[in-house]
């Protein structure tokens, strides 16, 4: 008979934390908690609870994974608030404050020790942008247009898109490049929408869904780098939903339908042609934010129907999650 090295290629191993990255059928004894544990692939996706925000808020920003996430800014339904969060898999720890306090910016930001923070309501329609690197929050170049309501999730400190949102004169197309040091105008949306969902790896490659038009729409544009392109709609029409991921591989959840279910539980997957719901949340909410993957993703704060510290951690179909091995 084979042994398990012979077929895992791994022995049984004595470690004192569980490892970060196991492979499927990997086992070991954890000696601090006793217990022998293994790594399945799970079979179906599902959301979790995870430690709630210190501080309820709506409208916030997001960046990271979901194990070392960061939330910042956003609004306490009274006032936009300042407070930074960073998130270690398990909790929520205060730390540097942003500039300037606002509500219903634009986020976007792969690690949680570099986001950028852009536009947004102060009450003001605001074009200012805040860049973060770990341990302070400096202000850099402004927006061309001041809007709130932006998709969040597109890029990275130093490459992102600023698109769509509101403005002065209303309801927005305007998609803005950030390169790390200025905004450029490119190539605007085919709809204007605010309030719309966002995932992206960087200013070359997006995915927009969902938003207000005005009224709720499920449309879905994919970004080239260049052009904005029409794709397969989400099956379920939303504003201010979250979204994680990137342009052929993302997440969309939450939100608010209207008339009727204000709070939206709904989750839909994008494999890069379609959108396919999956799981939904335990807790339904719009202006909600999220981190991650489209594998392993964050949503955290919204509004249900006050602005909420609920977090709630994904896990999608064939991730690699930790299991205790029962032996009696």
């Amino acid at each position: 008979m084979a042994t398990y090295k012979q077929i895992i290629g791994l022995n049984v191993e004595a470690k004192s934390s569980d490892p970060t990255y196991a492979v499927e059928g990997q086992v070991w004894y954890n000696t601090t908690t006793g217990a022998l544990k293994g790594a399945a692939a799970t079979s179906v996706g599902a959301w979790a609870s995870g430690g709630n925000l210190n501080t309820p808020r709506r409208a916030l920003g997001g960046a990271g994974i979901q194990t070392a996430a960061l939330a910042f800014s956003g609004d306490n339904g009274s006032n936009p608030v300042t407070n930074v969060e960073s998130y270690n898999g398990t909790s929520w720890t205060e730390t540097t404050d942003v500039n300037t306090a606002r509500g219903f910016a634009g986020s976007s930001g792969k690690l949680y020790t570099a986001a950028l923070l852009f536009g947004g309501t102060e009450p003001a329609y605001s074009a200012k942008t805040e860049n973060w690197n770990g341990s302070a929050w400096t202000e850099v170049a402004d927006l061309s247009t001041a809007r709130n309501a932006i998709a969040s999730g597109l890029g990275t400190n130093t490459s992102a898109l600023a698109t769509g949102g509101q403005g002065s004169s209303g309801q927005l197309s305007v998609n803005e490049s950030w390169n790390g040091t200025s905004w450029t105008e490119v190539g605007d949306l085919n709809q204007v929408k605010t309030g719309l969902g966002g995932a992206g790896a960087d200013n070359t490659s997006g995915l927009v869904f969902g938003g207000d038009t005005p009224g709720d729409t499920a449309n879905t544009e994919s970004w080239n780098g260049s052009s904005w392109t029409e794709v397969n709609n989400l099956n379920t029409a939303r504003q201010y939903l979250g979204g994680a991921g990137t342009q052929p591989a993302a997440l969309a959840f939450g939100g608010y339908s209207s008339p009727g279910t204000a709070n939206q539980v709904i989750t839909e997957q994008w494999n890069g042609t379609n959108w396919t719901e999956v799981a939904d949340l335990s807790t339904g909410r719009y202006s909600i934010v999220g981190t991650g993957t489209s594998t392993l993703a964050l949503a955290f704060g919204g509004q249900n129907p006050s602005p909420t510290a609920s977090t709630e951690e994904w896990t999608g179909a064939g991730s690699i999650v930790t299991r205790t091995i029962t032996t009696s």
